[in-house]
Order: C-alpha cells, then sequence, then structure tokens
C-alpha cells in the first residue's frame, strides 16, 4: 500500500477547519437540534470525501478508519480550544453556545488542548504504520491509557461533579464514542508483541544484579515517593484531617478541592491505579522475566502523562475560579513536584521498550510451558 491513504486522512482531517467554520456561519439557532443536524451532515461530507479517497485501495484493517475519524475529531478539539481561548473566532461558536457546562471547565478545556495536540500526532503515527504496514502495538497501547485514563475521569466528573445536573443529550454521543474506543483497546491489546531479543542478550541481561543496573536502581527508588505521593493526594480529596493534608490543600493544589469533582475522581483514580503500578513494577524491576513489564509501562505512562497535563493546566488556568487556583509564590514548587511526576514514569516506558532484554524469556522457555 502507498502512502495516498495515510496522506487522504491526514486532507481529510484538516476538512474540519473549512466545515466547522462553514456551518457556524449557516447555523442561527443555537439548539441541540442544531447541532445535532451539523454532526450528521458532517458524517455524511466525511463519508462521501472517503469514499472519493479511498476508492482505488481501502486498507484492510478497520482500526484505520476508526483513526480516521478521530483524528477529524481531534482538529475539532484543538478548534474548540482556541476558539475558548479567544485565539480564533467564528468557528464552534455554534457549538460552544448549546454545548453543556463541562466543555467549558478548566480540566474539559485541557482535554480539548491534549486531543486536539497530542491524540492526534498519535492517530497520524498509527495511520502511517498501517499504511506502511509496521507494527502500531506500542503508541497504541500509550493511547489506550491516555483514552482510559481521560475517558474515566471526564465522564464521571460529567455525572457526579456541579454540573451532573446538566448532562443533556449530547452526552450520549459520547457514551457512542467511548464504546467505539473500547472495542479499539481490545483490538489493540489483542495484537500479539513484537518484541524481540536475542537468546544471548536475554541471559546476559538477566545475570546481572541490581548493582550493576543503576538506572533501574533509581527508578526502584524513585517509585517509593511516588507511591506515597499519589496515595497522600488521594488522602486529600478524600477529605483527610491530617496537618499536612490541609497545608497542602491550602499552599500547592487548592485545586484539589474544586467543585467540578474531575481533580477529586482524577486523585482516586491515581492513588487506585498507580498506587498497585509502582508495587508491581518494583517487584518487575527486580525479577527478571516479567514480560508483561514494557506494555505495563506504556499503559501507565500514557494514563499518567494525559492526567497531569490535564491536572497542571487546570490548576493554572484561568477557567478555574482563583481561589482554587495554584498561589502565585508556590507555582515553582507545583511545577517541579508535578512534572517530575509525570516524566519519570515516561522515562521507564522508554528504558523497559528500548531495552526489553531483561523482561523477556528465552524461547527454549516459552516452548516449556
Amino acid at each position: 500500500m502507498n502512502a495516498s491513504a495515510g496522506t487522504g486522512v491526514f486532507l481529510l482531517s484538516l476538512m474540519s477547519i473549512p466545515i466547522s467554520y462553514l456551518f457556524n456561519s449557516l447555523i442561527y439557532s443555537y439548539s441541540i437540534e442544531a447541532v445535532f443536524f451539523a454532526g450528521c451532515t458532517t458524517a455524511l461530507i466525511l463519508a462521501i470525501s472517503a469514499c472519493f479517497v479511498f476508492k482505488k485501495r481501502a486498507p484492510e484493517d478497520p482500526l484505520f478508519y476508526v483513526y480516521a475519524v478521530y483524528a477529524f475529531l481531534s482538529v475539532v478539539n484543538l478548534i474548540i480550544g482556541l476558539e475558548q481561548d479567544s485565539i480564533i473566532d467564528g468557528f464552534m461558536t455554534f457549538y460552544l453556545k448549546e454545548a453543556n457546562p463541562h466543555i467549558n471547565t478548566a480540566y474539559g478545556h485541557m482535554i480539548s488542548y491534549w486531543d486536539g495536540c497530542v491524540h492526534y500526532l498519535m492517530y497520524l503515527v498509527m495511520i502511517a504504520a498501517i499504511t506502511w504496514g509496521d507494527s502500531y502495538r506500542a503508541i497504541g497501547l500509550y493511547w489506550v491509557g491516555s483514552f482510559l485514563m481521560h475517558v474515566i475521569v471526564y465522564i464521571l466528573g460529567n455525572v457526579v461533579g456541579k454540573y451532573g445536573t446538566q448532562v443533556d443529550p449530547l452526552f450520549f454521543f459520547q457514551i457512542f464514542y467511548v464504546l467505539v474506543s473500547i472495542w479499539a483497546c481490545f483490538h489493540i491489546v489483542s495484537r500479539p508483541s513484537t518484541l524481540e531479543v536475542q537468546l544471548t542478550s536475554i541471559q546476559k541481561a538477566q545475570r546481572k544484579s541490581l548493582i550493576y543496573r543503576p538506572l533501574d536502581l533509581l527508578f526502584i527508588i524513585y517509585l517509593i515517593p511516588a507511591a506515597a505521593f499519589c496515595i497522600f493526594r488521594g488522602l486529600v480529596v478524600l477529605d483527610c484531617a491530617s496537618e499536612w493534608c490541609q497545608v497542602y490543600t491550602q499552599q500547592y493544589e487548592p485545586y484539589l478541592k474544586d467543585p467540578s469533582a474531575y481533580p477529586k475522581i482524577q486523585m482516586l483514580v491515581s492513588m487506585l491505579y498507580s498506587g498497585p503500578y509502582y508495587i508491581i513494577t518494583f517487584y518487575g524491576l527486580l525479577v527478571p522475566g516479567c514480560t508483561w513489564m514494557p506494555d505495563l509501562t506504556l499503559l501507565h505512562s500514557g494514563a499518567l502523562a494525559q492526567a497531569q497535563f490535564s491536572h497542571i493546566g487546570a490548576s493554572l488556568h484561568t477557567r478555574t475560579p482563583f481561589s482554587y487556583r495554584v498561589p502565585a509564590d508556590s507555582q515553582t514548587i507545583f511545577l517541579v513536584i508535578n512534572i517530575l511526576y509525570a516524566l519519570v514514569p515516561q522515562a521507564l516506558c522508554y528504558r523497559c521498550t528500548s531495552r526489553p532484554a531483561f523482561f523477556l524469556r528465552a524461547t527454549a522457555d516459552k516452548k516449556m510451558e
């Protein structure tokens, strides 16, 4: 397959710019019906355009078409974020006027930027991999982690937050998006791993004790305070009466008490997911042959990157009420802690996927099993 299919997807995704501007100019009734009409018409335009683009040789992988639609939606989300920040105007006004209040919160705002930039690049990479016949499992697993963290926090935040009573019919279209995405997640996870290392390299890597693996030793040392940090923030949002929790909330992260419920759910999910993850990873760095380590670090690093991006951005954004924003004199400490908490798992993921010999098993062992 040549590159024409991937190029076609890129061009189709950019069609969202003139389409959104056109509908914004034509729609004068800011109602649910108008938004529904715009969505259906856009889907029809995409279907017709796709028939012309892919009529010669359509890709067989069904995920190609899922990523193609998601790439289009990602550009739409980027337009929404830019218009919310008044960087552009006249593209998605008809939607923002009718959309439920969740999209206009600081967290929803950061989700628009994350999906419009990071997820968009992921979709293009996966589309390119499918086009050229390469494996997209690694970047796909990273997206799975990012998507799961996003959807759990955002959907639950929409239901239980202060805007929970204002869920409109458009919310149910998000459920359809979630169902399709879950199917895509299972499709990605079920693909076989492509990690291959020579037997001699596996044996050599697994004979080394921890003292001769200084990088792994540093990661193990990091896992202890990281686990404590995610548990601590979970206790903070559970209204722990400890003086440490009270001081931390007041001086460093008042956003944890934001009534939108997104930060509360974010910290609870992180405590229940990242806490056990750090314990399992601690074991995986000590004991050789834990074949699940590369996949697990990909999922977790994707989830944590999305979570920290949204949390840091929402904590500082002007859409967050002033009383819940990070105080000016604490911003440096807040940024250092949260950025390190986000970046170190990315480095651990890179170590596990780029040099996986310690975590793999020899072929002979696999056959005996």
